[in-house]
């Protein structure tokens, strides 16, 4: 059966002749809405969070204090994400405590010239150097950075410790309301996102065969990437106490066996042209409703019939059997002690150790602390040299847009821009026609929901929303009036300016498309996984391990594909480019899994020749892309091993792979 082509998402195929007044198309990718259902709780909470604390200001007769602590709220709906109550707390309370120490630090050097642009710039450095070690402490560095340039730009009412106090209150408000249906829903949100798991393991086998399988095994690494995150990565104190939980760590990794059966039955449905029973699939969509109700009842956990004799289906079978059981167990410490493929995570300390160790000694690390505090040092000076009223917009944007994990630095640039420009509009008017005083709390009812809401949309509605929040909340504390929108408006470009230049162009590595060095170290571990696949001596939760991680890595890759495709040429037409690659090397890893999954299940194990041959043949493709930019054609002849061999299909992937060649751009 003649191979399926690497296709791509919704992106362009080949140069097209741009109409007049036509935006290009990276701009019309940045701005199209994204595709995420509304948050209506965040919504809520954010209401209420955001106008409780002026309402409150109002009848103290401090609006100001208000004010305050509706800024602290802000923060905390934009860290307001998770589903997890447990992780609610530490992506909400955490940087909170950040963001106070940031505002201290700011108030101690407001007004202290060149003192405060060093001190500011100096948060900087660290602010970006934490963002690179996790969610967490990416928010964290951010709130760190964005109230040290509040303090120190603003003048605080009150004594030292008030402003602090009140922004932080804000902050744990959201984070009160967050979790005030804890005791109602525990485990809930946990138990959705194993179930979702499973569904998304369903829906792969459904496309098992057809061209919508490398589609569905990519949505399958995003769910299992988050269900992991939600109930693995933030367990520290309660790991192996407490049973729920553990069950949920079981249930997920009952999940590998079926994986690693996929690829071998989507390549036996591939090539006999037979459907995968439809039987199959909704037995594992039943066990996700189990995993959704939390029982353990094996009555309504579906049992399989007799074993097949074809290798992929006798896996995919022992796999559905062996999930089954793990749901059924009423020991679920039992079961992860023995099979925990994924290994447990390690103790909080020894991360937090192992954290500050990679930051102090990561290159990546130093040079995104250094680009941002580059970018905020001249912004300070700038602003210090040049009478600008109200100043420390000029630092806001720069520390938005320069944010490693929220997407391109370029685009997000233009999107600070056009989403300011729109959020203006929006706020003149709320500042031409509303006075200040009990109007401002129904405003605020309106206007703070918008920020959840359109978050999930973008970065540029976020912008947007964002915007006449954050300057009705400064015309509070500084009775400016229509007098604060086109200063600010001014003041977000000179931002933007600067992260372009300073933060963008001066840093190569900025600008050229990281993605090929990416994709290098993924093919070259991907030529280490072929090896450890059929050595004798590995064992099994070894290959798990390494098969998860470079799953992983390429979803990385892909998401950094989707950056670069909202970058000017040539970075996007090269990321658009080198997506069939990304592709073909998910389907050697596939390959790979199916061949030892049939080797396990009965068929001939390869020569250890075939297998050093294709990982020759991988290493050659890894080093040929850190040599060269663009993508060259090389033809691979395989001379070990029979055609049947279980690694033939693995060798066509290889030779497919490397035979994608691309035009070379100038």
């Amino acid at each position: 059966m003649p191979r399926e082509t690497p296709t791509a998402p919704p992106v362009p195929r080949g140069p097209r002749r741009p109409r007049p007044l036509t935006p290009p198309d990276w701009l019309v990718r940045s701005l199209r809405p994204q595709s995420a259902p509304v948050p209506w709780a965040a919504v809520a909470r954010a209401s209420l969070a955001m106008a409780l604390p002026l309402a409150v200001g109002l009848l103290a007769g401090q609006p100001t204090y208000g004010a305050l602590a509706s800024m602290g709220a802000l923060s905390g709906v934009i860290g307001d994400t998770a589903d997890a109550y447990r992780m609610r707390v530490l992506n909400i309370a955490v940087p909170q405590l950040f963001g106070a120490l940031g505002v201290t630090l700011g108030s101690l050097v407001f007004g202290h010239g060149w003192v405060a642009v060093g001190a500011v710039t100096f948060v900087a450095l660290v602010s970006g150097m934490m963002s690179t070690i996790g969610a967490v402490a990416s928010v964290s560095g951010l709130l760190l950075l964005l109230n040290c340039v509040i303090g120190a730009g603003l003048p605080m009412p009150g004594q030292w410790w008030l402003a602090p106090a009140l922004m932080t209150g804000g902050g744990f408000l959201v984070l009160a309301l967050g979790l005030l249906a804890w005791p109602l829903r525990s485990g809930v949100p946990e138990r959705t996102a194993v179930a979702a798991s499973y569904r998304a393991v369903a829906a792969l086998l459904d496309a098992a065969g057809t061209e919508a399988y490398d589609d569905a095994r990519a949505a399958v690494t995003t769910s299992l990437n988050q269900s992991y995150d939600l109930v693995l990565a933030r367990r520290a104190r309660d790991h192996g106490r407490n049973p729920d939980l553990v069950r949920l760590v079981a249930q997920l990794n009952a999940l590998t066996p079926i994986i690693e059966a996929a690829p071998a039955t989507h390549l036996a449905a591939r090539h006999a042209r037979v459907r995968l029973p439809a039987e199959v699939p909704a037995a594992v969509r039943s066990l996700a409703q189990a995993v959704e109700r939390g029982g353990q009842d094996t009555t309504a956990l579906p049992v399989p019939g007799d074993e097949p004799g074809d290798h992929a289906a006798r896996a995919l079978d022992h796999a559905v059997r062996h999930a089954v059981e793990t749901l059924g167990d009423t020991d679920p410490l039992g079961v992860i002690e023995t099979d925990d493929r994924l290994g447990r995570p390690a103790a909080l300390r020894v991360r937090a150790r192992r954290a500050a160790r990679n930051v102090v000694l990561s290159g990546a690390s130093w040079r995104y602390g250094l680009r941002l505090a580059l970018c905020i040092g001249v912004a300070q000076a700038l602003v210090s040299l040049i009478d600008v009223p109200r100043s420390y917009w000029v630092a806001l944007t720069v520390t938005f847009v320069l944010k490693p994990d929220f997407g391109s630095v370029f685009s997000r640039a233009v999107l600070r821009a056009l989403g300011t420009a729109a959020g203006l509009v929006v706020a003149a008017a709320v500042l031409a026609e509303v006075p200040h005083g009990w109007w401002d709390v129904p405003v605020m009812l309106l206007l703070a929901p918008l920020i959840p809401a359109l978050t999930t949309r973008g970065y540029g509605y976020q912008t947007a929303a964002i915007t006449p929040v954050i300057l009705l909340l400064s015309d509070i504390l500084n009775h400016q009036g229509l007098g604060l929108v086109v200063p600010r408006l001014v003041d977000s470009l000179i931002g933007c300016a600067i992260t372009l230049v300073a933060g963008y162009l001066l840093w190569p590595e900025s600008w050229g498309t990281r993605i090929g060095d990416r994709l290098a170290d993924a093919v070259a571990d991907t030529a280490g996984y072929v090896e450890c696949a059929f050595g004798a001596t590995v064992e099994p939760a070894a290959r798990a391990r390494l098969r998860r991680r470079l799953y992983r890595d390429l979803s990385v890759i892909r998401s950094e594909f989707q950056r670069a495709l909202t970058e000017p040429p040539p970075t996007g037409t090269r990321a658009t480019a080198w997506w069939p690659l990304v592709v073909a090397v998910e389907r050697i890893l596939d390959a790979t899994t199916a061949a030892r999954v049939r080797i396990k299940h009965g068929a001939r194990p390869p020569d250890p020749a075939e297998v050093a041959e294709v990982a020759r043949e991988l290493r050659e493709l890894a080093e040929g892309l850190r040599t060269s930019d663009v993508l060259e054609e090389v033809r691979s002849h395989f001379t070990v091993g029979p055609k049947e061999s279980v690694l033939e299909p693995l060798r066509q992937e290889v030779g497919a792979a490397r035979a994608i060649a691309t035009p070379k751009t100038p």
